[in-house]
């Protein structure tokens, strides 16, 4: 898990020029580069095609530059990090960025860069590329490193198979943020949750003392808005007595992407001092069988005093979060944002790319959308469809965890948690993946952070 490579080079290093082109860039390109390195190029068949990279040999036998394609206006529209695909190619060496593309697409090209340094190497070697970049003129270096860092300490997480990421994990891992950047931190643990924190202790009891579920309380800062993060912290969903099949728990690690997300975003936060009063709240749980596993017909109480039916043990994320929510609204706060692995139906509607989210604040969800726009974080927004607010009313109790049918999954669960929100000034949901399926330049497959580069734009802008 190194982070050598997620920084950028010093800025006096001796760097060659790697000039990222488009096809109409090359041609402007030809007529002032050398005759030899028109006739290498061409030779090398490089035309300013998306993700085409050519070094072009100098006196040594070394390369003495590079070329990367950056294809069409299209081919970028379509594409995230174009110049992340060029790292491995490098192979080696300092370079330095020559390109026309400038403020948002030069921030997401050495962003890009970044990312792809990334390695996660605990468990078997997984060398980074050892190519470094001096930060590009007019980006802010220390801001995208902040960034990058933040999206590696949530890779690391989700990467981490649940063996070794419990909650007894994810809570040291909020412990070391803490001490490292002097938040303060207290959990809640085990029995003590019972009275509190109902569903969380009931969720998460059938795992043992060993791995017992836990409510992780961060705080920092002290000026500003006041903005909590709620995160799922689900280390793994076995689906409970409503048992997943094999072929749907083989990816159970990620359930805590949620968790592994908003650490991650606290991180670049408190590395960046925004000018806000953070607040970060996980309920940290596996969801196990065993004896004293809640079932399938149960009644449940809630922090909130609503009462929740069980019709589906493997929609525990969404009991979890609720006790977490109505805690993080009984004192006052400027945005309240849940992020979670919550529904496949959200995977069906936009894939695994696409974060669906969900709030009331028109202006809050056009803010959004820019910011993730700008920063290359895609996000759609999702609606709250007061007519399906039935759905979730079961009669026998407030709030019914898993309606039958099958439709509006997503949506669903969405109103299932605002009911906790209620009381929020205003409440922003995620329903993330949290994985990448397959390389992408700048994303490995693996564990993946979402939303959070556009949120940390967002509040970076000011609430």
């Amino acid at each position: 898990m190194s982070r050598d490579q997620m920084t950028f080079a010093a800025p006096d290093s001796a760097a060659r020029p790697l000039y990222a082109l488009s096809p109409d860039e090359y041609a402007a390109w030809q007529e002032d580069a050398t005759e030899m390195f028109r006739a290498w190029a061409s030779a090398m068949g490089f035309s300013g095609a998306s993700g085409q990279v050519v070094l072009l040999p100098g006196p040594d036998g070394q390369p003495a530059a590079g070329l990367v394609g950056l294809g069409s206006d299209e081919d970028r529209a379509r594409g995230r990090f174009q110049l992340a695909s060029a790292r491995a190619a490098l192979k080696g060496g300092t370079w330095r960025l020559e390109t026309a593309l400038a403020g948002e697409a030069r921030e997401e090209m050495a962003l890009g860069w970044l990312l792809a340094g990334y390695s996660f190497e605990r468990y078997a070697a997984a060398p980074a590329p050892a190519a470094m970049l001096i930060a590009p003129e007019e980006v802010n270096a220390a801001r995208l490193e902040a960034i990058a860092a933040g999206e590696a300490l949530t890779r690391d997480l989700i990467n981490t198979p649940a063996r070794d990421m419990g909650p007894a994990a994810l809570e040291a891992t909020a412990r070391d943020l803490a001490e490292e950047f002097g938040a303060s931190c207290a959990v809640t643990t085990g029995a003590d949750l019972a009275e509190g924190y109902p569903l969380i202790h009931t969720v998460g009891q059938a795992a043992g003392e060993t791995r017992a579920p836990r409510l992780i309380d961060l705080r920092w800062g002290e000026a500003g808005p006041a903005v909590t993060l709620v995160g799922k912290g689900v280390c793994f969903d076995t689906g409970g007595l409503n048992l997943k099949p094999g072929g749907s728990m083989g990816l159970m690690k990620k359930d805590m992407g949620g968790a592994a997300t908003v650490l991650g975003l606290a991180r670049m936060i408190m590395a960046t001092g925004l000018d806000l009063r953070l607040r970060v709240l996980i309920p940290a749980v596996e969801n196990a069988v065993a004896g004293d596993a809640f079932r399938p017909g149960d009644i449940l109480p809630s922090r909130k005093g609503l009462t929740v039916e069980v019709n589906n043990t493997d929609a525990e994320g969404r009991l979890v979060l609720a006790d977490a929510l109505a805690l993080a609204t009984e004192e006052p706060t400027d945005l309240l944002v849940s992020m979670a692995t919550l529904t496949g139906a959200a995977r069906v509607a936009l894939g695994p790319d696409v974060v669906p989210f969900y709030t009331d604040d028109d202006r809050l969800a056009d803010r959004l959308g820019e910011a993730s726009r700008r920063v290359a974080d895609p996000l759609w927004r999702m609606p709250f469809w007061a007519p399906y607010e039935e759905m979730i009313e079961p009669g026998i109790a407030d709030l019914d965890n898993a309606p039958s049918g099958g439709f509006a999954g997503s949506i669903t669960a969405a109103l299932f948690l605002r009911r906790f929100a209620a009381d929020a000034r205003r409440y922003l949901h995620f329903d993330m993946y949290g994985w990448t399926p397959s390389p992408k330049p700048g994303r490995p497959k693996g564990g993946a952070g979402q939303g959070a580069r556009a949120l940390f734009d967002l509040l970076s802008e000011g609430l």
